[in-house]
């Protein structure tokens, strides 16, 4: 399963109510880091759509929910769990690093 993107209208629904983990990737367009690692979350989201979806939230479009949790700098990764956030990483990585970062986080 790609990446699909979520709104605040949507994040309720696609996030916190979500019956698997969900992975949020805050990210702009003018953010080269968050380019950087758009396509290796594309291929995690794949191979891990079991465990977890991994979505994206454009922080220009949406200034709502980044706002709520926080979000200073990007790309910033949150994974949520029944509705809670429980884990972050902030900053490109190799893909193997996020994945493997994500994993320990399942």
């Amino acid at each position: 399963m790609a990446t699909t993107a979520v709104t605040d209208a949507s994040f309720a629904a696609d996030v916190l109510q979500s019956d698997k983990p969900v992975l949020v990737d805050f990210w702009a367009e003018w953010c080269g880091p968050c380019k950087m690692i758009g396509p290796s979350l594309e291929e995690i989201s794949e191979e891990l759509s079991d465990k977890v979806r991994i979505v994206k939230m454009d922080i220009m479009e949406s200034t709502d929910t980044p706002a709520q949790f926080g979000v200073q700098s990007i790309p910033l990764m949150v994974l949520f769990k029944d509705g809670q956030p429980v884990a972050q990483k902030l900053g490109a990585a190799p893909k193997s690093q996020l994945k493997a970062w994500l994993e320990s986080q399942l």
